[in-house]
């Protein structure tokens, strides 16, 4: 664990901030730190969705310590590559509902992270942007597929080879983030949003997930076979037929995530 994020729970909801100030950059440490968090609350079955927020009001995240590449040493970039993509990685296989709440600029590796999640919220005021390739670099934690697969090629191509900074109002605008909000308002979106996936069964969206991002790295055609296979499997558990007698019984149902 580390003091560079901190991890509260609130009912089916894990909150983790950012706690790296003055600009939430991410280290050695608080990268591996991430790996354990999001694979403590895996084996958690009372949490259902996570949010992912800043202590800071200017910044979600600047990325990258860029002191740590100034001196060129290649082992350190294989390193720290290696961390940055485990990390985000594992964010992205979160078996619940990641939900991003971007309050500020979220640059680089910043930005990275919001991308490993499932939702962003961005307030207002927030910056986004991947500019690696101006100080000789590029986006290693999956900036170069993860904002493409979101926002096509086109502004895929602006943002990382062209430098272009994108504010918050063009984000919504491109599908960059899913919902925009006021200043001040994107944790508490984003904690609405966790809300209503506590109101699903946990067992069903962790098969729905799944299945969504299951085109990333299969065609079409394996996804619909897979989809039928997962929908019988949710036969095996007990939430289904919890989620099914509780609509017929017309009440709320009871999940136990299993």
């Amino acid at each position: 664990m580390t003091d560079k994020l901190k991890v509260e729970k609130q009912g089916n909801i894990a909150v983790i901030t950012m706690n790296n100030p003055p600009a939430n950059t991410w280290t050695e440490e608080s990268l591996k730190g991430l790996v354990t968090v999001v694979n403590e609350l895996n084996e958690d079955r009372d949490i259902y969705s996570l949010v992912l927020r800043s202590d800071s009001e200017k910044f979600f995240s600047a990325g990258a310590d860029l002191n740590l590449f100034a001196d060129g040493d290649r082992s350190v970039a294989r390193d720290m590559a290696r961390y940055f993509g485990e990390a985000f990685e594992a964010l992205s296989r979160f078996r619940g509902v990641s939900i991003a709440a971007i309050n500020g600029f979220a640059m680089g590796g910043g930005l990275e992270v919001a991308l490993a999640c499932d939702i962003r919220v961005a307030e207002e005021q927030a910056q986004m942007a991947l500019p690696e390739a101006k100080v000789g670099l590029l986006p290693c934690a999956g900036g170069t597929q993860n904002l493409t697969m979101l926002v096509g090629e086109g502004w895929a191509k602006r943002m990382i080879l062209c430098g272009e900074r994108v504010k918050a109002p063009k984000a919504k605008e491109i599908g960059l983030v899913e919902e925009l909000v006021g200043t001040g308002e994107s944790t508490a979106k984003a904690m609405e949003l966790a809300g209503m996936v506590a109101q699903q069964s946990p067992v069903a969206v962790a098969a729905c997930k799944e299945l969504i991002q299951s085109n990333r790295s299969r065609h079409w055609d394996q996804g619909y076979m897979i989809e039928r296979e997962l929908f019988v499997d949710l036969f095996h558990t007990e939430d289904q037929r919890e989620g099914v007698n509780a609509f017929l019984e017309k009440r709320a149902p009871q999940w136990q995530n299993k």
